[in-house]
This record gives C-alpha cells, sequence and structure tokens, in this order.
C-alpha cells in the first residue's frame, strides 16, 4: 500500500526512509551544469529581448474602444511608418498598446491622430508618450546596481548569520543558479524583459534564499557536534537535513506557485498582457528554480565545500573506517535509515545505541 503525503513527511523526519541526495550529489552537478550550458548558449546566441523601456522608444495607449484589435493598429504604422516593427497587445477587453522605436514629434502627432481614428476614440482616450535611450540606459544600471547590492548584502548577512563562510558561498551559487537559469528561459523563448520583469527576478532571489536558508538551518543543526560521534559523516548528518526539509520545501512551493499561477493567468488571458503579466511569469518561473535549488544545488555545494576541510576529511575517514569494520548503520547508497538513531541528531549528535547491561 502506497505511503501518504503526511506518513511520508513524518518518515522523512525521523529517518525511517530517506533519499540519497547528497550521496547522489554528482548527478546533480552534471545536470544543473547541462541547464547552465543550455542558458548561458541562449543568451549569448539569442540574446534577450528588452522592452521599450530599456532600449527607448514611443507608446500609444488607445483606451475603452470597441474594436480591441491589433489588426487596426499593425495597418495604421505600416502606412505611416512602413520601416517601422511595432508590437501590438491588447490589454483586458477594451484597451490595445502601441510600442515602437523613437519617433519625431511631428511624425508621432500623425500616428496619434490615425490610431483615433482607427479606433474611434476621443482624444482623451488615447495617451502617448517617449522613452529616450538615456532612461532607458538608466534602469538598466539601476537594475544592475540593485542586483549587485542585493548579492553584496546577501553575503555579508549568510556569513554573519551561519558563521560560515562556506554556507554563505553555496547560497550565492544557488542564486546566480536560478536567476542564470531564468533569464536562459526568457532568452529561450523570446519573452520580453520590463522593468516589471527585473523585480520579479530580485523577488525570486529573495524567495530562493529564504527557502535555502531553512534548509541550511537544519543542516547546522545536525552538524553542530557532528565530528564529536563516530557514526555519521558530516556528510550524511546533511543529507538527513535535506530529507527532514524536502516536504516543508514542496509544500512552500506549492503554496507559493498557486497564487502566482492564478496571477498568471488573469493576467494573461482576462487583462492582457501587461505589468501583472511580466512580474507573475517571472515569480512563476523563478519559485520552480529556487525550489530545484535549495534542495539540489545549495546543500549539497555547502557539503563538497565542507568536506574540503581538514577536520571534516578526517573524521569522515575515520567514520568509513569504523563502518568497514561493521559498526556502520546506513545503506548503500549512503541514506540514514533507523529512525532510533536518527532522534538524536536533531542536537547534532546521533544518538548512540543503549548497552547490553552485563549479569
Amino acid at each position: 500500500m502506497a505511503m501518504s503525503y503526511a506518513a511520508l513527511g513524518n518518515a522523512l523526519h525521523t529517518g525511517e526512509k530517506s533519499y540519497g541526495i547528497i550521496p547522489h550529489r554528482r548527478r546533480w552537478y552534471v545536470l544543473s551544469m547541462i541547464l547552465m550550458a543550455i542558458s548561458v548558449s541562449l543568451l549569448v546566441g539569442r540574446g534577450v529581448n528588452p522592452g521599450y523601456e530599456f532600449k527607448g522608444g514611443s507608446h500609444f495607449t488607445i483606451s475603452g474602444t470597441e474594436n480591441a484589435s491589433t489588426a487596426s493598429a499593425i495597418e495604421v504604422i505600416a502606412e505611416l511608418v512602413p520601416d517601422a516593427i511595432p508590437k501590438v497587445k491588447v490589454i483586458g477587453s477594451d484597451k490595445v498598446r502601441v510600442e515602437m522605436g523613437a519617433l519625431e514629434a511631428d511624425t508621432a502627432e500623425v500616428v496619434e491622430d490615425a490610431l483615433i481614428e482607427a479606433y474611434d476614440i476621443t482624444t482623451e482616450e488615447m495617451s502617448a508618450g517617449l522613452i529616450g535611450p538615456t532612461w532607458g540606459s538608466d534602469v538598466s544600471g539601476k537594475a544592475l546596481k540593485g542586483l549587485i547590492i542585493f548579492i553584496v548584502l546577501v553575503s555579508a548577512v549568510m556569513s554573519a548569520y551561519f558563521r560560515a563562510w562556506r554556507m554563505a558561498s553555496a547560497a550565492l551559487v544557488a542564486l546566480v543558479h536560478d536567476l542564470v537559469f531564468t533569464v536562459g528561459i526568457y532568452a529561450g523563448l523570446g519573452f520580453e524583459i520590463s522593468p516589471a520583469s527585473v523585480i520579479g527576478f530580485l523577488t525570486i532571489l529573495g524567495y530562493s534564499l529564504y527557502d535555502t536558508v531553512v534548509v541550511f538551518d537544519k543542516v547546522k543543526e545536525n552538524t553542530a557536534n557532528v565530528t564529536a560521534q563516530n557514526r555519521y559523516t558530516y556528510a550524511e548528518m546533511a543529507n538527513l537535513a535535506v530529507n527532514q526539509t524536502l516536504i516543508r520545501s514542496i509544500n512552500t512551493s506549492v503554496v507559493a506557485l498557486l497564487p502566482v499561477s492564478a496571477i498568471l493567468f488573469i493576467g494573461s488571458f482576462l487583462l492582457g498582457a501587461g505589468t501583472l503579466t511580466d512580474i507573475s511569469l517571472a515569480l512563476f518561473i523563478g519559485m520552480a528554480v529556487g525550489t530545484y535549488s535549495s534542495i539540489f544545488v545549495a546543500t549539497p555545494v555547502e557539503v563538497s565545500l565542507r568536506e574540503r576541510e581538514p577536520a571534516i576529511r578526517k573524521h569522515t575517514e575515520a567514520v568509513l573506517t569504523a563502518r568497514e569494520a561493521g559498526t556502520g548503520v546506513v545503506d548503500a547508497d549512503g541514506n540514514v535509515r533507523v529512525g532510533a538513531l536518527v532522534r538524536g541528531a536533531h542536537k547534532g549528535v546521533a544518538a548512540q545505541p543503549k548497552r547490553k547491561r552485563r549479569s
């Protein structure tokens, strides 16, 4: 009979059931490197698709029209500005937005009048504007500055909180992984990057960091006094921590993705493309990737860094040597499965079996 979801969570927490996430970390490294290679190749080959806010250009927004279609706007632009490549999108049921390259003031006025006539609206229902390349460059610079400040602050806070630069480094690796992969998806699928998308990117970094901190907290708790016992290695106790927080990570992700999915659906199909869609799309992709990285990237990288420490490496060798002598308590995959022994690991030290009294 299949184990219920609640029973599975309890079994993972007590150590009665365990998945070999850390013992098999090399396969996750390979998978992540393949994903990163694909993302980087897309970024280099196809490049990102920046919105007109970054490139600069003219925009026209038609409101209150009974003919909310893109055909009329495309015909007007093709007739008046044949060299232009406009982006026309319907927003909601009665609004159309046209974005294109920068226009001269006289040309922009002619286009505006033609759009008013084509959609049979009043001048009050038409809004137009021009964003220069300087403003777009300024927006790009501030977005990059915000990202750098975020990474610097994360490094300082993580190092101070965990008192271990290795955890901070592993968290940053996961953050870079999430950002590159998310932007790579945008490049591959041709999604437009707007200021709202950039806000979404920064938000998902915070979400990914939160999920990683939760897992690292458990790793720190389980491994606090790992060298004081000789039954489990650092990697095994870290693997236990990942399994103990696995159900929580899944639940948190599902709870977060459901409302974001609803917002993405409403923004895309009911209200039309816009700021709401840009933010929710970035959040949806980033949250899914962030959940993966907190489990399969952050902790495995942290363990790989810690195993380079002389004390941890010496302790691991001692445990494995003792295990070869017949005192091991893990399976072939390196998973801790004995619940009675694992319960003591909540304080960082694996519980020892009771010794039989001599008669």
